[in-house]
């Protein structure tokens, strides 16, 4: 065995968890099965899917409001049936998007103070058929939106204008895993077909087609960086855990190989490109496993423990940091009843900057309009440096150029609350049987689609 270490600046990054006085407690976790991570942060608020009747909702609170968090927090509401999604615009940190089993799309403006009533969606956007399980901001243009259905298909939307600009179809099965590329031009996901696929969205065109992870249950896929790497977690046909690592100029082959152990919780990945660290954290593990990327070789750093099983988790962009620590990434931990941050730090000495442990990151602000984006121009994402730390920008306005549309219209006056909740629950009803028949049709019809393709190709 050789009596040389690798040199890493990175080799001796720990976790540590915040006090419980410091964490978020009484939180109500969504109890829905769908393979979520639950939480997204950024440097004001995180939100989290939450457990509440009379359809779904999910909380935003501010990282300022620690310790017990109120029943009486005002939910984001307005969507029918459980919120399967939710995701923060990188350019606006008082812009979320949310999608749910309900099939639609709800864009929400968050106010800096927390009132006492409920908040209503701002834009909603109705055109999938059945529920939707990923929305995802791009990285470079702002207010452009992407969201995957059970209806096997994925689109892009102009969220400020309201209207849906792209469809992109390929999908066999329902997408499990969506991740954009560095300069938001290109799309990756994993599928329950296993298979994983690169697409050019804005033409909907399947770049690279490969078979993924053999086994059958969830797999996830993280764009690394600015590089051309995709990695992807899965599970064997034995039911092994399992980490894949991609070129995607050539999916044929996976170029690293990892597996994990045997347990049964999804791996969840998460990537930083500044430090070129990938961190695993499985459903139901205490552990979160981290690993530096380097000349194609995946490197073991450590791995950070705890006998407290985690739900979900969500990573704070690099600017909500504190370098002042040398804190190189903070993680939110999703568990029954709290959520905790966890903290990695590179142990220095020095109270000085460290520049080499803080290159120059992604800020909020973006490179491209949605038109300028659509309309085909590239763009990579706009730097700036942490030396003098991150301050939160101001509240920018969103202001909508469609008005949000009523969930239902009532075209006559009702006497009483009872006879308003029966005609709401009758509508309802109603609309989501018609698009339930209608999305099930259509899905018979893009299967016969695609196959018919592939018979006329062979």
């Amino acid at each position: 065995m050789s009596r040389f270490v690798r040199a890493s600046k990175y080799r001796h990054v720990y976790g540590t968890a915040a006090r419980r006085e410091l964490s978020y407690d009484n939180v109500k976790v969504s109890g829905n099965a769908w393979d979520t991570n639950l939480i997204k942060v950024n440097p004001k608020f995180f939100s989290l899917n939450w457990n509440s009747s009379g359809g779904g909702a999910f909380a935003v609170i501010p990282l300022s409001m620690t310790g017990k968090i109120s029943d009486a927090l005002p939910l984001y509401r307005g969507h029918s049936a459980a919120v399967l999604d939710t995701d923060f615009s990188p350019f606006n940190d008082n812009l979320i998007a949310s999608g749910a089993e309900d099939s639609k799309v709800f864009i929400y403006s968050i106010p800096d103070e927390i009132g006492e009533v409920d908040i209503e969606p701002v834009v909603r956007l109705n055109s999938h058929g059945r529920k939707v399980g990923q929305v995802l901001f791009n990285p470079v243009a702002e207010n452009v939106l992407l969201s995957a259905s059970a209806d096997l298909t994925m689109k892009l939307w102009d969220v400020e204008k309201g209207v849906e600009k792209q469809e992109i179809t390929g999908h066999m099965e329902v997408v499990q895993g969506v991740t954009w590329n560095y300069n938001g031009t290109l799309v990756a996901t994993t599928c329950r077909d296993k298979k994983l696929r690169v697409f050019d969205v804005r033409s909907n065109k399947v770049v690279q087609i490969a078979d993924g992870h053999a086994g059958v249950k969830g797999s996830r896929v993280v764009w690394m960086g600015d590089s051309d790497r995709l990695a992807t977690t899965g599970f064997s046909k034995m039911s092994d855990r399992q980490v894949y690592v991609w070129d995607t100029a050539n999916l044929a082959t996976p170029l690293k190989t990892n597996n994990l152990d045997t347990s049964s919780g999804v791996v969840m990945p998460f990537y930083d490109g500044d430090s070129k660290m990938l961190y695993l954290a499985g459903k139901g593990d205490g552990n979160i496993r981290y690993y530096e990327y380097e000349n194609d070789e995946m490197f073991s750093l450590s791995e950070y423990g705890s006998n407290v099983p985690q739900r979900g988790l969500g990573f704070m962009p690099k600017r909500g940091l504190n370098v002042n620590d040398c804190e190189i990434a903070r993680a939110y931990k999703v568990s029954n009843g709290i959520v905790e941050p966890i903290s990695f730090t590179v142990p220095r000495k020095s109270d000085s900057f460290q520049s080499d442990l803080f290159p120059d990151c992604v800020g909020d602000e973006p490179s491209l309009t949605a038109d300028a984006w659509f309309g085909g121009e590239t763009a990579d994402p706009k730097l700036f440096s942490l030396e003098k730390g991150f301050t939160a920008s101001v509240k920018k306005e969103f202001v909508a150029s469609v008005a949000a549309q009523a969930a239902e219209d009532i075209v006559a006056p009702l006497k009483n609350d009872k006879d308003y909740q029966e005609a709401y629950h009758k509508l309802r009803q109603e609309n989501d049987d018609l698009k339930n028949q209608i999305a099930q049709k259509d899905v018979k019809i893009r299967l016969l689609e695609v196959q018919l393709e592939q018979l006329s190709s062979a």
